[in-house]
């Protein structure tokens, strides 16, 4: 008799969310039909997993949050999420580099019957944030971009959303790679960064969250500004 085959803990991850997943996520035609969108039109597989887009969309009612902004729209799958959580007058503002990617999340955030909350800005995010006002403040800030930009996206997060709101900064884990200072990469020296500037920051308290599951193994930023 052949020996069972040994699963990889990638195989492990993603077996285990999927089981999670069948208990606690309902099926959801605009979620599903984003998925298949975005794949037809090449999209790369990068968008948060089913499991945290359902986390994102919790922590949107926790804080009863109207005013959300997002920082990478790709194909609006993490805009589905936040969109389906807001109130019906909240507003989520999210910003795009590249157009093609904003066109498909339009495409998807139409099918899904969101569109109405949602406004896709195209263009350098850094640059459009600057140019965001501070009146209206905004209660959540979600950050899932270029990860060399972090620490820049983070410094105009702190300027739009209002004291006590929530900033969370995606994709920190870097496969456990952050602490071991023989990786030099982009993305990771992003993170490296983004840490080095907190740990003196008088304006927000933070903590960071490794994570494992479909999409393999990670981490996000959790902070709240003062």
């Amino acid at each position: 008799m052949a020996a069972p085959q040994q699963l990889t803990d990638q195989q492990i991850w993603t077996r285990e969310d999927k089981y999670h997943n069948s208990f606690l996520l309902k099926h959801d035609d605009g979620i599903e039909k984003a998925v298949a969108n975005s794949a037809k039109n090449g999209l790369a597989e990068i968008a948060v997993s089913a499991a945290q887009g359902k986390f994102l969309a919790l922590l949107t009612q926790s804080i009863k949050a109207k005013r959300i902004l997002e920082v990478g729209t790709l194909g609006g799958y993490s805009a589905i999420w936040f969109a389906r959580a807001l109130p019906d007058d909240g507003e989520l503002v999210t910003l795009e580099l590249v157009e093609s990617n904003a066109k498909v999340a339009r495409e998807n955030l139409e099918a899904a019957g969101v569109s109405s909350k949602v406004k896709i800005l195209v263009g350098a995010a850094v640059d459009t944030l600057k140019t965001l006002p501070t009146e209206e403040k905004f209660d959540f800030v979600f950050i899932d971009a270029d990860k060399p930009s972090n620490l820049k996206y983070f410094i105009e997060a702190k300027r739009l959303v209002r004291s006590g709101g929530i900033i969370i900064v995606d994709n920190i884990g870097r496969e456990g790679k952050v602490g071991d200072a023989s990786h030099q990469e982009p993305k990771v020296q992003g993170v490296r960064d983004l840490l080095a500037a907190l740990k003196d920051d008088p304006d927000v308290e933070a903590t960071s969250i490794a994570t494992v599951g479909e999409k393999g193994y990670d981490g996000f930023l959790y902070s709240i500004r003062k």
